[in-house]
């Protein structure tokens, strides 16, 4: 599966910025899709997740109650909704896809093989 992140861009301390990761390949039934982020001298840091066969998705601390995660199966799409930014959250955010994943590794980004390029979100105070 190949896998394409857009929407990142620059906006201000308390707005929204909406990303989309875009899937193509075979089926994507049995994917769980992640939202990480690298901030500059930082490591990847997970962010969200979500199942593609269901509605259970997980939520790093630093962002639960901000952001929300969503797919579109039909469109191939997931969607990271970002709300109430802040300049701390200015980053590379990557959207990653595993079929074998396990609950327990579903925040370990070494647990993703599929990996889309990333788009850069900056936040200004």
């Amino acid at each position: 599966v190949q896998l394409q992140a857009s929407g990142g861009g620059l906006v201000q301390a308390g707005d929204s910025l909406r990303l989309s990761c875009l899937a193509s390949g075979r089926t994507f039934s049995s994917y769980v899709v992640g939202w990480f982020r690298q901030a500059p001298g930082k490591g990847r840091e997970f962010v969200a997740a979500i199942r593609w066969n269901s509605r259970n998705t997980y939520y790093a601390s630093s962002v639960k109650g901000r952001f929300t995660t969503a797919r579109d199966n039909d469109k191939k799409s997931v969607y990271l909704q970002m709300n109430s930014l802040k300049p701390e959250d200015t980053a590379v955010y990557y959207c990653a896809a595993s079929r074998t994943i396990i609950l327990s590794s579903i925040t370990n980004s070494d647990a993703y093989g599929n990996w889309g390029q990333g788009t850069l979100v900056t936040v200004s105070s």
